[in-house]
């Protein structure tokens, strides 16, 4: 009776520790353990954290939900935040969420829409009288890009680089790191580098302080459509916040007021709900190149 006396005050004292140390930590998306989102700097930061801003305010004021918009300093970092369990939500390129989702730290709940359509394309450009026509005129050449991990800024390019016959690696003179978009549009611009890589048409971000960038910078390439960034989910994020969340940028999608907070942080015009499938085409053609996810981070 002692010994069973005993065994009972032992569990009851784990229960009690286990208690305790459940009611220590406040349930996520409160103020003291908010809903951690990731965005990575594909844009001017301060302006997509501005925007990202609104829309945590907007999803509090419909939901209760506290979130907390990050944008972290490169790409990689928005996939190691959501997989240490750092961050609980990604708005996440197409390279870093089949990433991510391959290491099952993300799944996607919206594709965002931009001019009406959920994909969109990458594009080569240079200046016009750099005499680059095609891929294969970048050999020996330095070339900008947004960051390792940027489908449209390197990803794409990188296998089409391959497919005339070069690689990136040791055929370019230098490839350069950006810091985003803008970046490489500037880079090219000034003349920094020779050629580099975007979306479809980043030219048009840095337009108002340099009028002159489409007749100084030029196309030479446009790529496949390619699945547009989304809204994902850490696994710690419960069914029923997601449905909440997600309920809210689709509202938010909606109506013209939203849409201007939408349009702020990635020019995103709409929302539309998307499975992981989305992605496979991407998937198809990184196989079909001989690439392996995992292979391109490192």
């Amino acid at each position: 009776m002692l010994r069973m006396t005993k065994v009972l005050l032992v569990a009851i004292t784990i229960l009690l520790l286990v208690s305790a140390c459940a009611a220590a930590e406040p349930e996520l998306g409160t103020e003291g353990n908010p809903l951690v989102w990731v965005l990575v700097p594909s844009q001017d930061t301060e302006a997509v954290l501005t925007g990202a801003e609104d829309i945590a305010q907007a999803i509090e004021d419909a939901t209760g939900l506290v979130v907390s918009p990050l944008v972290t300093t490169d790409f990689t970092g928005a996939v190691e935040a959501m997989c240490s369990g750092e961050a609980h939500m990604g708005a996440l390129n197409t390279f870093n969420y089949v990433l991510a989702h391959a290491r099952e730290c993300a799944d996607v709940a919206v594709a965002s829409v931009r001019f009406g359509s959920t994909f969109y394309s990458g594009q080569v450009i240079t200046a016009v009288d750099s005499g680059i026509s095609s891929i294969s005129d970048l050999a020996g050449k330095t070339f900008c890009r947004p960051d390792p991990t940027s489908t449209s800024g390197w990803v794409i390019p990188s296998i089409a680089m391959q497919a005339a016959g070069l690689d990136p690696e040791a055929d370019l003179a230098e490839i350069v790191d950006a810091g985003g978009h803008d970046g490489v549009v500037l880079a090219v611009y000034n003349g920094d580098c020779d050629a580099g890589s975007t979306f479809v048409d980043a030219r048009s971000n840095i337009e108002e302080d340099f009028p002159d960038v489409l007749d100084v910078v030029t196309v030479i390439e446009e790529s496949a459509p390619i699945p547009n960034d989304n809204i994902s989910y850490a696994p710690a994020v419960s069914t029923e916040n997601r449905e909440a969340i997600t309920g809210v940028l689709l509202d938010l999608a909606s109506t013209e007021e939203g849409l201007e907070i939408l349009n702020s942080v990635y020019s995103w015009s709409g929302m539309e709900v998307v499975g992981d499938d989305f992605y496979d085409g991407f998937r198809q053609q990184l196989e079909a190149a001989g690439l392996d996810i995992e292979d391109l981070t490192n």
